[in-house]
């Protein structure tokens, strides 16, 4: 067994086994001659229970948690391509993934013996989401070494204790234990014969096992550490693009909605105007009327003033006769 493997069986293990699993594995590594395996296995910490949750969904779905790493995949494209109208459609598509995928965590946990309350259900799913926004997140979680759960932030993706995580993978290679054995030499008065010393050569072992112990936790750290600052500038600039994306689609959406409402302003301009002429034409023909009924009107009141006079005369002449 090399300590890959040794991880593997230890974040597989029973949560409430841990301890015991890692001290029997770690005993097994320096039993096989990995004494620096060994060592950095007693240093992998306990998971807490919404990091344990998360190994195990990455061992018992695997396929389900892929799709949502995928998922993504997607949106960092659409990010990359400033499609504001694809990321409005993958938005629900993520809750969705999300909600799933949570409640199948909390029945396999359930199956474990294991019930989740709301702040572990609440961590499990920022952790979910983390996988899905930051690549080395997601790699980290598809691992299913997590001791602690993670969240995204603007900066980056945080553990349980909101300190910037290392979501770095368990280093691949294999680590070839290196043996010293010493011996120290005395001379007696007698005849100069050569001793070994047990006690000093067991000491010696424990100072090389040490010194390459702090060796690779040093180099690790220094690993880490620029890793962090890697992760951290992309994930300011995801950030950033996602950012303008947004305020990109935004604008977009005023631009189109401001070139429709002028559309319409101008077809109801038009539509006025057309009123306006007809209603202009309509009253021309009223004032014509009303012309020519006045006109008509003043022919009539003098044809009957005039038949009126008329009739007076002639009633005149008859009275004469």
């Amino acid at each position: 067994m090399d300590f890959e493997e040794a991880a593997d069986a230890l974040y597989a293990a029973p949560a409430g086994d841990f301890i015991a699993s890692r001290n029997a594995l770690a005993k097994q590594l320096k039993a096989d001659g990995d004494a620096l395996g060994s060592t950095r296995l007693k240093a992998l910490r306990k998971p807490t229970v919404a990091a344990w949750v998360t190994n195990l969904v990455a061992r018992q779905v695997p396929d389900e948690l892929d799709e949502l790493l995928a998922l993504g995949d997607e949106f960092r494209e659409a990010t990359a391509d400033l499609d504001g109208d694809r990321l409005r459609e993958l938005t629900p598509r993520r809750h969705q993934l999300l909600d799933n995928l949570s409640k199948v965590a909390a029945r396999l946990a359930g199956d474990e013996g294991q019930k989740l309350s709301g702040d572990v259900a609440q961590k499990l799913r920022e952790t979910l989401d983390a996988a899905l926004v930051d690549p080395a997140a997601g790699a980290a979680v598809r691992e299913g070494h997590l001791s602690s759960a993670l969240r995204h932030v603007g900066f980056g993706v945080v553990d349980e204790t909101g300190e910037p995580s290392n979501v770095t993978l368990l280093t691949p290679q294999r680590h070839s234990p290196r043996r010293a054995a010493a011996k120290t030499t005395s001379k007696d008065g007698g005849g100069g014969g050569r001793l070994t010393g047990r006690g000093a050569a067991e000491d010696q072992d424990t100072a090389a096992e040490q010194d390459e112990a702090a060796a690779a936790r040093a180099a690790a750290s220094g690993e880490q550490a620029a890793q962090r600052e890697r992760e951290e500038r992309e994930a300011a600039e995801r950030e950033a693009a996602e950012r303008e994306a947004v305020v990109r689609a935004e604008a977009k959406r005023v631009f189109e909605d401001a070139v429709a409402a002028a559309q319409a302003a101008e077809a109801t301009v038009e539509d006025l105007d057309t009123q306006l002429d007809d209603a202009r034409d309509t009253l021309t023909e009223a004032q014509a009327l009303v012309h020519r009924l006045g006109t008509e009107l003043d022919t009539a009141r003098r044809v009957a003033r005039d038949a009126q006079k008329e009739s007076r005369e002639a009633r005149k002449r008859y009275n004469r006769l």
